[in-house]
């Protein structure tokens, strides 16, 4: 090995003898000039015979320069199954194989390093493999970061996701993703699972690297980002100092697209009357329109958005700057329509992504939801990004006595208080109301909050917003025409009704004098020239009613509904959001209960024969209890939450008189009982008599 010191060799590595210097490929290639040394990374970590004995800054990253001279004289005795030649200090895991190997030829011949527990290695003949099941996917598919077409067959070369079936990847594409983002950002680019997805690509040889991600080392990386755009873009700009004119908290206050952040408007040019309200730029609107945003919300009867849309919010833009900024990456994902749309549980899953480990306790008195969520999410040091844990605590109760709770059911029951509280107006569709009481306490906040912590801490969604609360949301109450449905009150309703009814001139003006004071006091008086002037009558009415009364409201309410990203992602994709805050879910099945429950094994098979003739008698009407009830017997909720259950809801066969209810594990004990007819009525009496008994020790009343 003399002639490891030659002028040559001195800067091609000691192990593999090449002089390539391709971090992707071999590491970094790094030389220690006072020993003559020069490794690449990663045939230095691999070697089979060597240890980091060292500190991370000793030797070369912690191996000490003694063992590598050791672990080349070993190697040189070692020829390589590749390239028959010396130096092969790699070696097969495999028991009784004795194929050895540089790093280089290993990589020629597909061999699998683990970068990870002893750092094995396996040869060409021993790899480990992907085995798929079953395969419906025939045709070929994306690879899930190129985009180039791939073929579903799990080869050294294709590698498939754990946890989404349909996720495929070139080898190369995912070693140099999980180079640029590190161990703390390398995760599935469908799901966003990082625990699963790594433990997997680990095994299949993907080297992870324990570092931050690229883009985060980078200097001043997002500085562009800290660069607001002041510029007037309108045509007809107003001002007379000028389209860069930018004083804050005044009518020259510049305000920026909401959708692109690149263009900009005095909000005197755009007649806005406060910062607050929500604009769009020409191009943007345009994006909105032609990609079908709201033209598809129309099929739900989303309100006409052209009506009483100012002028100045289609006028033309400047033009914009070649380079791309943040804003146009923006509208390029507002074009791609159908891309821009994803499935509500994944949305929910991805929000749950930011619930950190860390746990913080809220104590809940059943009797008593309301105060105690609000007396616990107020406290200083309730966090929402802290994983909840509820107790349960009995304010009669003389002894402290604390019981474990659900989350689920907690946040199942908040959910329901929060529907019949006086914050909202209604019947089954809801819109907030003008509560002086609440907004002096600021509850409308707590609500919007409310709202967002039960989305992302796994709990159920309102499923009570009516379409124009839900629109105002989403769109901005501005682009929202609210619906005679949307007046609770009986006699602003039957002003309304009249108007639209007047035949006359003579008609409308004796109403308008009829209601003079309450049209002057609500700023919707105006001259009557036609019976046409009835339509905008009684649209301005209806605005003011449901939208301008309750801005103070809505805007408060908005703002707690922002809490971990909440507001955000329903306007980013309203679609998946609709259903979920609008409507209630669907009704259980016999099916759909049988699926949720998963079944310990060495469970009774008459037992769960009895189970399933049960959930059918319940879905034919034959008993009194309902799907409901199951389900809050054994999870606390009345409905599955968008992402789930978790954990996942089973059932377990147990010899006693009565089923059990765990609803912190969601799991139902069923007895097994000798007959069908010992099983119905056993769950019947257990789960009737539970629910009475909860309903009258805890009512539940705001």
């Amino acid at each position: 090995m003399g002639a490891s010191q030659s002028p040559y060799l001195s800067m091609s590595c000691v192990f593999c003898r090449k002089n390539d210097d391709c971090p992707i490929k071999y590491g970094e290639k790094k030389t220690n000039e006072k020993w003559n040394l020069t490794v690449h990374y990663y045939c230095l970590l691999m070697s089979s015979g060597i240890w980091q004995r060292g500190k991370e800054e000793e030797g070369v990253y912690g191996f000490l320069i003694e063992d590598i001279r050791k672990e080349v004289t070993r190697a040189s005795k070692l020829k390589c199954s590749v390239c028959k030649k010396t130096g092969a200090s790699i070696g097969c895991v495999a028991p009784r194989c004795k194929r050895s190997y540089h790093f280089p030829c290993g990589l020629q011949r597909e061999c699998i390093f683990q970068f990870t527990g002893n750092f094995a290695s396996f040869c060409w003949k021993h790899r480990p493999v992907q085995i798929i099941t079953s395969n419906n996917c025939r045709d070929s598919l994306l690879c899930s970061i190129c985009l180039e077409f791939i073929e579903p067959i799990p080869t050294y070369s294709v590698l498939r996701s754990p946890c989404c079936k349909n996720a495929w990847f070139h080898r190369d594409c995912l070693q140099v993703q999980a180079i640029n983002a590190g161990v703390f950002f390398f995760r599935c680019t469908i799901c966003n699972n990082s625990d699963i997805f790594q433990k997997e690509m680990l095994r299949m040889g993907i080297h992870i690297p324990e570092k931050d991600a690229s883009w985060e080392l980078e200097e001043n990386a997002y500085q562009e980002l800290l660069q607001h755009y002041e510029h007037c873009d309108v045509r007809r700009c107003r001002c007379k100092e000028g389209r860069d004119y930018n004083v804050p908290d005044s009518k020259w206050e510049i305000k920026r697209c909401q959708s692109c952040g690149s263009s900009g408007t005095h909000l005197a040019c755009s007649s806005l009357q406060s910062w607050e309200q929500n604009w769009e730029c020409l191009e943007c609107r345009s994006i909105l329109y032609s990609a079908g945003e709201f033209q598809k919300a129309k099929k739900h009867a989303l309100p006409n958005t052209n009506v009483g849309i100012n002028d100045c919010l289609l006028e033309e833009s400047s033009p914009k700057l070649s380079r791309q900024s943040p804003g146009d990456q923006r509208k390029d994902l507002l074009r791609q329509g159908s891309k821009f749309r994803r499935d509500i549980s994944t949305l929910i899953i991805e929000l749950g992504f930011q619930v950190k480990k860390k746990s913080k306790k809220v104590f809940i008195n059943k009797a008593n939801i309301w105060n105690s969520a609000l007396a616990g999410f107020r406290s200083q040091n309730f966090n929402p990004s802290y994983t909840i844990e509820i107790v349960y605590v009995n304010e009669k109760d003389h002894f402290g006595t604390e019981q474990p709770g659900s989350k689920q059911e907690f946040l199942s029951l908040l959910m329901q208080q929060l529907e019949n509280s006086p914050l909202f107006e209604g019947s089954l569709s809801k819109n907030l109301s003008l509560n002086s009481q609440a907004l002096k306490e600021n509850l409308y906040y707590e609500a919007g909050k409310m709202v967002a912590i039960s989305l992302v801490h796994g709990g159920p969604s309102p499923g009570f917003f009516s379409q124009t609360l839900f629109n105002c949301l989403a769109y901005g109450p501005e682009n929202t025409q609210p619906i005679l449905d949307d007046v609770s009150d009986f006699d602003v309703a039957q002003i309304m009704i009249r108007v639209n009814t007047a035949a006359t001139v003579a008609d409308l003006n004796s109403i308008v004098n009829d209601y003079y004071k309450y049209l002057e006091l609500i700023g919707c008086l105006r001259l009557i020239t036609s019976i046409s002037d009835k339509y905008m009558l009684a649209k301005d009415i209806l605005v003011y009613h449901v939208i301008k009364r309750v801005q103070a409201p809505f805007e408060s309410f908005k703002q707690g509904l922002k809490t971990l990203g909440v507001l955000e992602k329903i306007q980013t994709y309203p679609e998946a959001f609709f259903h979920i805050l609008c409507h209630k879910p669907e009704n259980l099945s016999a099916k759909i209960l049988s699926d949720l429950f998963t079944v310990h094994t060495l469970s009774d098979v008459q037992t769960l024969g009895f189970w399933n003739s049960y959930l059918q008698a319940l879905e034919d009407g034959k008993s009194t209890v309902t799907m409901e009830d199951i389900l809050i017997f054994a999870t606390g909720c009345k409905s599955i939450p968008p992402a789930g259950f978790k954990p996942t809801p089973s059932i377990e066969c147990l010899h006693m008189d009565f089923p059990v209810g765990n609803k912190c594990n969601n799991c139902l004990a069923l007895p097994i009982t000798s007959t069908y007819k010992e099983f119905q009525e056993s769950m019947d009496i257990a789960i009737k008599n539970t629910l009475r008994l909860e309903k009258e020790e805890n009512p539940h009343f705001i």
